[in-house]
Parts: C-alpha cells; sequence; structure tokens
C-alpha cells in the first residue's frame, strides 16, 4: 500500500520561507479518519493564519468588502462556496455544502444564510494588513483614473513602483490516505478586483480536481487557470509520465502568467510553481 501522505501550498506569490512553517502544519494534521479531513484540517490552519490570502487575512475588494472562495472535492463528491462573507473557515462551509446539501455549489448571501444555520457565528476576516493594503490599492487606482490594470503583469510593476503591496494568492492542500485522494482550497481572491469577482478555485477542474487517480489542485491567476481548465487536464495525464514532468510543462505554457500547481498520485507526488511558492509535505 502507499504511504500515505499530505501536500501543502501556500498560494502562487507565497514567500518560500513560509516553506518552514507549511512543513509544521503538514505535520500537525490528523490523517486517522481519511484524506479529506486531513486536506480540511490543513486549510482550516492555513484560514487561521494572517500571513496567507485565505479565511482570515483574505484581500479586500475593490469596494472594501472581503468575499471568499473555497471548495473541497474527493472521487464522490465536490463542494464549494463562491463570495461567501463574514465566516472564519470558509473551507468548512464548502465541505458541508458537498455533505449536507443536494447541490455542489452555494453563493454569496444563501452561501452565507446556509453557513448561519450550520451554526457558524459571524466573524470578519479583515486585519490591520489588509485594511491597509486596500486603502494603498484604491489610492493607487484612484491615481489612474477609473481603469483597472491588468492583474499580476502589470499589476506587480505598478505595485513596485508604488510600493502596493501584493497578496498571495489560494492556499490549498492534496493527500492521499489508505488508498483515497482528497482536496481543498481557499482564498479571498487577488488584489485588485471587484466584488463579484470568481476565480478558479471553487470551480471543479479549474482551481481543483480529485478522481480516483489522484488529486491536483492550483494557484495563481485565476481567469486564465479557467480558461484552460488546469486541474482536469493535469488529471488526465496521470500516469502517463511523471507528475511533475506533466505538471512543469502544463504551466510553462502559461509564459509569465504566475501559476502553480500542487498535486498527489498513487506513487508519487509533485509541486511547481513559475514564481515563488511555499509548501510543505509529510509522509504519515
Amino acid at each position: 500500500m502507499e504511504d500515505d501522505a499530505i501536500l501543502l501550498h501556500g498560494g502562487a506569490g507565497s514567500d518560500n520561507s513560509y516553506s518552514e512553517r507549511l512543513e509544521k502544519y503538514a505535520k500537525s494534521v490528523d490523517m486517522k479518519s481519511g484524506a479529506l479531513d486531513a486536506c480540511v484540517d490543513a486549510v482550516r490552519i492555513l484560514e487561521d493564519d494572517p500571513d496567507f490570502n485565505a479565511g482570515t487575512g483574505s484581500v479586500k475588494r475593490l469596494d472594501g468588502s472581503t468575499q471568499m472562495d473555497a471548495a473541497v472535492m474527493v472521487a464522490e463528491g465536490f463542494g464549494s462556496v463562491i463570495g461567501i462573507e463574514r465566516v472564519k473557515n470558509p473551507v468548512d462551509v464548502a465541505r458541508l455544502v458537498m455533505e449536507k446539501t443536494p447541490h455542489l455549489i452555494l453563493e454569496g448571501d444563501g452561501a452565507i444564510s446556509f453557513a448561519r444555520k450550520m451554526g457558524f457565528p459571524e466573524y470578519d476576516p479583515s486585519t490591520e494588513k489588509t485594511q491597509r493594503m486596500w486603502k494603498k490599492t484604491v489610492e493607487y487606482l484612484q491615481g489612474i483614473g477609473e481603469s483597472i490594470p491588468e492583474r499580476y503583469a502589470k499589476y506587480r510593476k505598478y505595485a513596485d513602483m508604488f510600493d502596493i503591496p501584493l497578496s498571495t494568492d489560494t492556499v490549498g492542500a492534496v493527500a492521499r490516505i489508505g488508498g483515497k485522494f482528497a482536496g481543498a482550497v481557499s482564498t479571498g481572491g487577488a488584489s485588485p478586483m471587484m466584488r463579484g469577482r470568481v476565480g478558479d478555485v471553487p470551480l471543479p477542474g479549474c482551481g481543483i480536481f480529485v478522481g480516483e487517480m489522484g488529486a491536483v489542485v492550483a494557484t495563481g491567476v485565476g481567469e486564465a487557470i479557467i480558461r484552460r481548465m488546469l486541474c482536469h487536464n493535469i488529471y488526465l495525464q496521470i500516469g502517463k509520465e511523471s507528475l511533475v514532468e506533466i505538471i512543469k510543462r502544463e504551466i510553462d505554457e502559461f509564459g509569465d502568467v504566475h501559476v502553480g500547481v500542487i498535486a498527489i498520485a498513487k506513487d508519487e507526488h509533485a509541486s511547481y510553481s513559475n514564481t515563488s511558492m511555499a509548501t510543505g509535505f509529510h509522509i504519515f
């Protein structure tokens, strides 16, 4: 039987120095209840860490609101929330969408209402850091008129010029336990963004895909990931060559658009990003 294992990432653009922290988080996860529990537990830890852009510390939209996306997936099911607000751990709500409703995805007010019915209390995920970042972003945008620059490439250039802090992106986990696979992802989005913008995270096959052969989750520029159905595309190639070669080839096709992936299969795991990306891995 394959070794039980979990692999985490802190987002495309996250500081590589965070990898040591992610290793500790990976080791702290209880794997006794299975792959889904392990992934959800790991992502919950990352949501509670304000240094990552998920849950507490999620970046704000241009209107100052905080809308978060999260998803969980196993071979037998999927659940996600889109644009959920005022909850501490969106990944837990996404799991309950999968387990407690006839639906796959809940969004906006419906997701919030469901969370309240499931016992999730009111919670403000904002921090002083995210408030500061939002104010600087607004000041920057006001300085160039009403137009919004292209994400990442142009925004990174302006961020360096005007000292606007960049957000790291999605956090995620994949696990293989008892021969079963699972994945979980969560994000506050990628600044600057309009209210209502949806990235790859809550869309099956885009930011996450899990099946009998393995689990894949992505991070980076959501619009580009969606166009390529990246995670499903990688999943369909599992077993045809080494996992790292598959991931590297797919990501290299994005050019200078920042994208990263972690994946786990029957007897291998891999991570690759065309920008910095903190990761943590543990074999149980």
